[in-house]
């Protein structure tokens, strides 16, 4: 597993793949994918235990993008683990792609459900990891959501089953970046406090800045007994491309060449830097 400087590093890797992925296909979500990228290099790289050499092995850790339109950040950790070729990205949305605009477990590789429709993430997940408790498995599951989605009530009956459950093989982690496709998430839906609704429904709660590498893997790699696990992220929309920071109008779009030229030179920058 890699250490916190080579995890740091291979999140802006993943960063600078969402570019290309998004500029060639010209199609994508590029902010909302930028935004979760520390954290899925984290979970490929640093805790879960996979084989892109048998991507349907039984006991393999499950990984669920609630927030499945940022498959770009998922895609290219897929593509730099080594689950296909990484030449597959420019057809990212395009009809007959394995790179569809939601992640799709019938077509790619290493993608272990199919997501999209906002909010039914930890549901399938605590199914999942309900599942491996039933057969007595040791592998994890782990669900990335958007803090927006959790509008979606289905949310709260998963964690109150997950809870029922005692599901410590279950993490959930919520990409806290404040925005969602309408506008601010407190605007969209009020004010919500992430971190106590899940202590009130029994997970044991972490918040970390979600771009500080230490601070993920260390909520990630900590001991839980008996009761379901949530990481609650701090992240910036856009994160490592200057003019796409904050800005809510990357939410969905394609750079332009000036602005892929921009966006490649920062983060080879933060790559190498």
């Amino acid at each position: 597993m890699m250490n916190d400087t080579e995890l740091a590093r291979m999140g802006n890797r993943i960063r600078r793949d969402i570019i290309e992925m998004i500029y060639r296909a010209k199609d994508g979500h590029p902010a909302p994918s930028l935004s979760a990228a520390d954290i899925v290099a984290c979970l490929y790289f640093g805790v879960m235990n996979v084989d892109p050499a048998r991507p349907d092995w039984e006991d393999r850790d499950r990984f669920i993008l609630s927030k499945g339109h940022a498959c770009p950040a998922l895609y290219a950790a897929l593509g730099l683990k080594g689950y296909f070729d990484r030449s597959l990205y420019p057809t990212l949305r395009h009809l007959d792609s394995i790179l569809q605009g939601h992640p799709d477990m019938k077509k790619t590789p290493g993608v272990d459900m199919t997501s999209g429709s906002l909010g039914n993430g930890l549901a399938a997940a605590t199914g999942m990891a309900i599942g491996a408790k039933m057969l007595g498995k040791s592998w994890k599951t782990y669900v990335l959501t958007g803090d927006g989605e959790l509008g979606e009530g289905i949310n709260w009956e998963a964690a109150q089953t997950a809870a029922k459950y005692k599901l410590d093989n279950l993490t959930l982690i919520v990409d806290n970046n404040g925005m969602q496709s309408g506008g601010s998430v407190e605007e969209v839906g009020g004010v919500v406090n992430i971190p106590g609704k899940f202590a009130a429904f029994g997970f044991e709660v972490f918040e970390v800045n979600g771009h500080d590498t230490s601070e993920i893997m260390a909520a990630l790699t900590a001991p839980v007994s008996g009761r379901p696990k949530c990481i609650v992220a701090h992240t910036v929309k856009g994160k490592g491309v200057s003019f796409m920071e904050h800005n809510n109008a990357w939410h969905k779009g394609v750079p332009n060449d000036e602005q892929y030229t921009t966006a490649c030179t920062e983060l080879e920058a933060l790559i190498n830097g």
